[in-house]
Formats: C-alpha cells, structure tokens, sequence
C-alpha cells in the first residue's frame, strides 16, 4: 500500500450532546479515490472539514501527509489548505464575477503568476472539465451542471495533491450527475490526485469508488471495494444502498 496521505487516528468530535464522530480512524493512500457514504447528518462532510482544519477534532488525530493538522496554527494551515481542491455541494461561486475571474480568484490570492500566466491556466482549466471559452460568462447564465463543472475548474487551479468533493452530483439530473462522475474519473487518472469524495447519491458512490466506507452513528462500520459494498450483507448497508428505511421508520409514518 503507497504512504497514506490523509489519517484520521481514533478521532471524536461532538456538537453539544449530539456525536457525530466517536473513535474514527481511517487511512487514505495517495492515488485513492476514497467515497464515505452515510445517511444526512452522519459526519461525512464533518469528516472533509478536519481534513482542511474547518473543524479540530475533540481528541484523536488529524493527519496530511504525516503532519497533524489539528495542531497547526492558522497561518501553516493555509499553506497546506493550498494542496487541496474542494468542490463545496452548491458550487459556491462568486455571483458577482465572471468564469475566469472565479477561477483566477486562488491564483491571485496565493501566487505570484503574472496576469497572462493566469489566463494560460484559466483555459486550461477549463479545456479540462469540458467548457472551453465561456471565461466570460457570469454563473447566472450557466445551468447546475456547468456551475459544478466551473467549480471543479477553480478547485485545481493551485494543482492539488488532494480533491474533497462534497455531495459532488446533489442538485443535479441523472445525466447531468453522470456527466460529473465521469468528470471525477477522467481528472483522478490525468492528474494523479488523492480524491475523497462524500456522497449519498449509491450511483455516483459505485462510479467513481476504489474504496467506500461507511458512517453510521458516529463510527465507521464497513470498508471494501464497490463489489463489496454492493453485496454486503449488514442489513444497515444493505438498506442504505437499496434505498430502503428500516421498519421502525415505516412504523412511525403508520403512527405505529
């Protein structure tokens, strides 16, 4: 197995009287595509945010590439957040710029690159998700899938070692959502990035896994290879995948 890039050592993080992770320790080795799958509120995008230091773990460890992050000040911090990309669930563009202003807006922020040279880099990045030209256009004049797409574009323009992708296809039409997977797949073998991607969306998760596991109440409770996940037979998992709640929650609807 290649060195691991992201480690989370037996880490618990609370809000309050709620847990939302309760002693998880994951490995993710560089080159992976990892996917965490979990039902809404079970910590999957609360694990993305100790990856990147939003959040610090209440005990545990966070580490990136052998350094714990979760005792970096802010200002080493932001040195190693530039390794990362992030692609957020609702794009989080800047409404009031165009394409390439969104794009330029790391490269202006953390290089010193030259106006042209940013220009090079904000059509290439473009070229590479697939939406050549529209440097341009304002988000409002883009549909869902193409703001998912400009975003991904901001999102490498440092060249990252890692990709988070939260909820990468919420919002999104199955085509559309399809057209994004392949995205992920085709830039994970071009550029030979680290991706970790959280997801409830089983069709996108199958798509673009190497590896999938599985929050369920604070704690990790499977790991395999989409196979494996397909056939397991933890009747959580199984639920999950099929899309089935548990009797318990029908009951409720039935008043019950």
């Amino acid at each position: 197995m290649p060195a691991p890039l992201v480690q989370f050592v037996d880490v618990h993080k609370r809000f309050g009287s709620l847990v939302v992770l309760d002693g998880v320790s994951l490995s993710i080795p560089r080159g992976e595509s990892l996917v965490i799958i979990g039902a809404s509120g079970s910590g999957k995008s609360v694990m993305l945010k100790h990856i990147v230091g939003l959040l610090r773990p209440d005990s545990g460890e966070v580490r990136f590439d052998g350094v714990r992050i979760d005792l970096l000040p802010e200002h080493q911090l932001m040195a190693m957040r530039q390794r990362c990309g992030f692609l957020f669930q609702m794009s989080a563009l800047f409404d009031s710029q165009t394409v390439g202003e969104n794009i330029a807006f790391p490269l202006i922020e953390h290089t010193r690159k030259t106006p042209e040279e940013i220009r090079e880099i904000v059509a290439n990045r473009l070229m590479l998700v697939g939406l050549p030209g529209i440097e341009n256009k304002m988000p409002s004049e883009l549909s869902g899938g193409q703001r998912k797409r400009v975003a991904l574009a901001r999102a490498l323009a440092l060249e990252p070692e890692l990709m988070l992708y939260d909820e990468p296809t919420t919002g999104l039409d199955p085509i559309r959502a399809d057209v994004i997977n392949a995205l992920i797949n085709r830039l994970h073998r071009q550029l030979h990035t680290t991706s970790i991607s959280v997801t409830h969306d089983m069709q996108s998760a199958f798509k673009i896994a190497d590896r999938i596991v599985m929050i369920h109440e604070g704690k990790l409770i499977i790991e395999g290879s989409p196979d494996e996940i397909r056939n397991s037979a933890n009747p959580v998992v199984r639920r999950f995948v099929l899309g089935e709640a548990d009797e318990r929650e029908l009951a409720a609807l039935r008043g019950q």
